[in-house]
Order: structure tokens, then sequence, then C-alpha cells
């Protein structure tokens, strides 16, 4: 058999392209930026082909090169996956699993669920990462991730999902700017609710759930986070929906806003995890996805 690219190599490729820079990626690696470009030359020597175009000042991926990262990434969470199952042989519940979750969810849940985990798993390690829906969907694909904690739905195709939870969305508004009574959307001002940026997937859910058909009453102008949202109601511009659980979490402290509940049928979000359908720590997953089971209000079956 011909001598096969070391692992190490593949993952000096990998962190390459993850960083399109030379110094980034070693850092990444904890090693030198010699030591990185030597690995990779040494891996286009084994592999008989070019990988990077180089020259004094820029480099770029060849087709090749692409496909080998494709791979290469398929085969280091192989052998993660590998390793972890090993690790963690007559012992789910150990080890390290790397978790990521969105904005909407991170700040407001991530503190009780690693509480919660020390708790009930000390020998469980998490480790935490926050980001979009689609950057976190890519992470675990690639992955980079073992385990998401999103808002779904999503398209979860390729992936393993399981319902945790729901949360519940909620009106703010300013007292002296929202009708007293029932609320109706039809009675507020045009461009009048403000709401997150569209990568941000709660603005999707909070739409849908809410069952908001006229979207002219929604402000063109898009936050970044639930925080400026609540700054911006604060200040008299409008309304906004929160989840649960960001309320819960004290968001509204120091504001003069109220909290109203939509119309129409209780709105909420459903919570969910999603990890690989390759993965062999499906024992692992759900025995987590209980016990976030038990900070949430109950998901509809």
């Amino acid at each position: 058999m011909n001598k096969l690219p070391s692992l190490k190599n593949l993952y000096y490729l990998v962190q390459l392209h993850q960083e399109q820079n030379f110094n980034r990626a070693a850092k990444a690696c904890h090693v030198s930026q010699s030591t990185l470009s030597s690995g990779i030359q040494n891996l286009e020597e084994q592999l008989g082909g070019q990988l990077i175009e180089r020259d004094h000042k820029s480099f770029m991926f060849t087709a090749l090169g692409e496909d080998v990262v494709t791979r290469a990434r398929n085969l280091l969470a192989e052998v993660q996956e590998m390793t972890d199952l090993a690790l963690s042989a007559g012992e789910p519940m150990a080890g390290t699993i790397r978790l990521g979750c969105i904005p909407t969810i991170a700040p407001f849940l991530l503190n009780r669920v690693v509480k919660e985990a020390g708790k009930q798993f000390p020998s469980l390690s998490l480790l935490l990462r926050e980001d979009t829906t689609d950057n976190l969907i890519a992470a675990l694909g690639n992955g980079e991730l073992d385990l998401l904690l999103l808002a779904l739905p999503v398209d979860t195709s390729g992936f393993h999902s399981m319902k945790v939870g729901i949360d519940p969305f909620k009106m703010v508004g300013h007292p002296e700017q929202m009708a007293m009574g029932e609320v109706k959307y039809e009675s507020l001002p045009d461009h009048s609710i403000f709401l997150l940026q569209r990568e941000h997937c709660i603005t999707g859910h909070a739409i849908s759930a809410c069952q908001m058909q006229n979207t002219t009453k929604v402000n063109p102008f898009a936050a970044t986070s639930l925080h400026t949202l609540v700054q911006m109601v604060d200040s008299k511009l409008g309304t906004t929906f929160l989840p649960q659980m960001a309320i819960d979490s004290g968001i509204l402290n120091g504001t003069e806003l109220e909290i109203y509940q939509p119309p129409g049928e209780a709105p909420y979000r459903e919570i969910g995890l999603v990890w690989r359908q390759t993965s062999s720590r499906l024992r692992t997953f759900r025995t987590l996805g209980q016990m976030i089971q038990e900070l949430l209000p109950a998901a509809e079956a």
C-alpha cells in the first residue's frame, strides 16, 4: 500500500481553506507558518497533484484542492467521531461535544444548559459556538461541530433532529403607543413593527407564528440583535416580538416596556437539537436533549 496522507497535513489544508490566510491558519493549528506550508507541500507530493496555486503575494485552491478539502473535512469528522466513540465506550455522557447555537437562543439558554449538564454529566465537556443558522448548518455538515441547538423548522436534510421544547412569542411595546385591550395588527401604524435582519431565523418564525398577513406593518430597518430591538422600542419607535426565554432572562430590565399577547392563537417557535445522520453518538445527543427538555416548555407531540 502506498503511503497514505497524514491526518495532520489534511487538517492543515482544511484550516488554510477556512482561514484563507497562511498566518491565521498556522495560528489555528498551533504551528509555525513554515510547518503548515511544508505539510501542505508534502500532501501535494503524496497525492501527486497541485492543491494550491501560489505566487509571492497570494494563493488560490485548484479544483483538485477544493475536492480534497471536501473529502478531508468528511474524513476528519469521521476520525473525530471514532475517537469520541472509543472514549465514551460504556460512558456515553463523557468526552467533548462541540455545540453550536443561534444568537437568539445562546444568551438566554446556554448558561442554564451548561450548568445543568455540569451537574448531571460531570464528565461531559461542552464547547460552544454562536452563529447564524446557515453558518451552523454548514459547520455541522463539514464536521466542525457535533450538535446544534436551533429554532425549528429549518431545512435539516441529511441530519437528524429532536424537538426539545417551545419558546412562546410576546409583543413588546411602550404603553403610551399600544392600544388598550386586545392588540390588533391592523390597528398598528405602517412600519411600526421592528424585526431582526433576515439571517436571523427568528424573523421568519415570528412572522409565520404570529400569522402576520400585512407585512407593510414591518419597518424596513432591521436590527442586528434582540438587545438593539429592545432599545429601539424603548425609544418609542414602535413595537417588536420577543421570545419568552429572552424576557425571562431580564432583557426588559431597566426599560418602560410592557408585554402583550400577540393576536390569535398563542404563537411560539420550536427549539430542537440537530446532528449528522452518520454520528455514532445518538444516545449522547438524545440524553442531552432530554435534559434540555426539562428547561423549556413542552413541545407539541
